[in-house]
């Protein structure tokens, strides 16, 4: 990877690491006793990493920026396994999700460049899995079940909806 790419990617893990701990953490919408809604966006970083970028290297990443939120959220390795979990999914997503033409190894997985419905996809199977698996281990019981599929799919929307934002505002080419 050349220099700027490098920058880029590190630009990005910044700013969604704050954007999520510093505003995203404090968004939260109750019902009862319950807690539904929690936005999050920075998965976004593991699903913009480019094509070509090696597997090791992927779940590092994802570990380090879950690892990274957990130290903001006090919870020692929840976000962590989440965004090594998607690290490992991603390159299955990519392999099911290959255009007729196939990929550029050089370039990320943008809406710029396989469109929105093929982004929307993408990044909403990646986001669904990442709160699932999110919140299974969180709750770490199957007593809860509904509880857990409930706070998945508000979040997923939620979430998604965000991210879609982001990706419309910041447009990521590479």
């Amino acid at each position: 990877m050349n220099n700027n790419i490098v920058l880029t990617h590190s630009l990005r893990f910044l700013f969604l690491v704050l954007l999520q701990t510093l505003v995203f953490r404090q968004m939260t919408l109750e019902w009862g006793d319950n807690n539904f809604v929690h936005v999050i966006v920075y998965p976004l970083f593991i699903m913009l990493l480019p094509i070509r970028t090696p597997d090791p290297l992927l779940i590092f990443l994802g570990f380090l920026i879950g690892i990274t939120v957990d130290m903001f959220y006090h919870s020692w390795g929840v976000h962590a396994s989440a965004c090594v979990f998607i690290a490992f999914v991603r390159p299955f997503i990519l392999k099911l999700m290959t255009p007729r033409g196939g990929y550029n190894i050089n370039h990320s997985p943008s809406m710029e460049r396989f469109g929105f419905p093929w982004f929307l996809v993408f990044a909403g199977s990646m986001l669904f899995l990442h709160l699932l698996f999110y919140f299974i281990v969180s709750i770490f019981t199957h007593i809860y079940w509904v509880q857990i599929i409930l706070r998945t799919l508000f979040s997923f929307l939620v979430s998604l909806i965000i991210i879609l934002i982001y990706v419309r505002i910041f447009n990521p080419r590479e």
